[in-house]
């Protein structure tokens, strides 16, 4: 193997250039040549390769987001398009693919893998929901954003004896709702993967409020069956219950942007050039992500058709702290 390619696709996680940087290196160390693919999928359709050298990704581990950049591809889910794909790989000379993204992105990696191009997956997605391992580039830093956003409005919420619902992101997985409320010090959340009563939410509030708490917080993941602004509906009926003046706060793609925290540079240097040795060793197919401080190679087959799902125990916590 002499050309490899790499590409961002899906929503950007924080430590994304860290991935580019190390696949980019760690192929040149090897002799390769490294080409980028711009815009995803739809790049890749349409030929967009840039040659990458070890200069051309120099000073970029601090910068959220991705150099390639990345965009959704309608026309990469049909085969017409996967094949299309494949034409433009080839017509580039370029014999193996890394592929640096989240379930969405990881599904193609398999279609192209199954009509028989070499591909390697690597974990970046702040949703945390890859199957194949712990934790994926971009979510350390999502959380920590998360959890200034709520500390600082404890300080506001208090000062007005306010209570807080606030919407992180997490369409079908609750993960970083979850630990943004452990970590948070929150009175409740609301998960994608648990039916919540809004009543119950109600209640907490309303007992919050009777024990003399100057402030109450409840974390909502987006994609919960009652995210902030129906829970928010929901109270509009009950607020003089709840003796707290409630707030909406949904920090939406602002949890995506802003500097990659040590720990994501390091795991998405790891996953990186790890995704390199893979193509290296011929072991295409597989997903490279960290399962208990090991960098481990999943088949994508298993990582696609296999959800990832909450850690029981943490639920149990979070009721317990709650």
């Amino acid at each position: 193997m002499k050309r490899i390619a790499v590409l961002t696709s899906g929503g950007d996680a924080p430590g994304m250039n860290a991935a580019i940087r190390a696949v980019v290196r760690t192929g040149v160390a090897k002799g390769w040549e490294v080409f980028g693919v711009k815009g995803g999928y739809e790049g890749l359709i349409n030929g967009r390769f840039i040659p990458l050298g070890t200069r051309d990704v120099g000073g970029m581990m601090q910068r959220g987001g991705t150099m390639l950049g990345s965009a959704r591809s309608e026309e990469f889910k049909t085969e017409k398009g996967q094949l299309n794909a494949i034409r433009s790989l080839n017509e580039a000379q370029i014999e193996g693919l890394v592929v640096i993204g989240g379930n969405g992105s990881q599904t193609g990696s398999l279609m192209l893998h199954r009509h028989g191009f070499p591909v390697v997956g690597v974990a970046s997605t702040i949703d945390n929901d890859l199957y194949g391992c712990d934790v994926t580039i971009g979510v350390d830093t999502a959380l920590n954003i998360a959890l200034e956003a709520i500390d600082r409005l404890k300080t506001t919420a208090s000062s007005h004896q306010r209570a807080f619902l606030i919407e992180v992101m997490g369409r079908k997985c609750g993960y970083l709702a979850l630990m943004a409320a452990i970590a948070g010090g929150a009175e409740s959340v609301v998960l994608p993967e648990i039916d919540v009563d809004p009543e119950h939410i109600a209640e907490v509030l309303t007992s919050a409020y009777e024990k003399g708490k100057e402030h109450a917080i409840i974390v909502v993941a987006e994609g919960a069956k009652y995210n902030a602004n129906a829970l928010d509906a929901f109270f509009t009926e009950h607020r003089d219950r709840l003796g707290f003046d409630l707030r909406v706060t949904i920090l939406g793609h602002t949890q995506r942007g802003g500097i990659p925290s040590a720990y994501d540079r390091i795991l998405a240097s790891r996953l990186g050039s790890a995704a390199v040795e893979q193509m290296a060793k011929r072991n295409f197919g597989v997903l490279v992500g960290e399962i208990k401080d090991e960098i481990v190679p999943t088949p994508l087959e298993e990582v696609v058709s296999h959800p990832k799902e909450l850690d029981r125990s943490l639920i149990d916590l979070a009721k317990i702290l709650d």
